[in-house]
């Protein structure tokens, strides 16, 4: 779970990077097996990401401190 900005940060920097990295896939995978067996562990990870993403940023930073304690 993402615990403060800092860490929001990264995650999201990371997400970026599984982006980019599965945009390049698109391009130079001729075989579309391939490509889907390369992406897909990129694609749950993000997936993964993004709901944490999601719940850090559905708590009021008051809600942090409490589960913080």
């Amino acid at each position: 779970m993402i615990v403060n900005d800092q860490e929001l940060t990264v995650t999201l920097e990371r997400i970026a990077k599984f982006q980019l990295q599965i945009s390049h896939l698109r391009k130079v995978e001729t075989n579309p097996d391939n490509y889907h067996a390369a992406v897909s562990g990129y694609l749950a990870e993000i997936d993964r990401m993004q709901l944490e993403v999601r719940e850090y940023l559905s708590l009021h930073p008051a809600e942090l401190a409490e589960i913080g304690a």
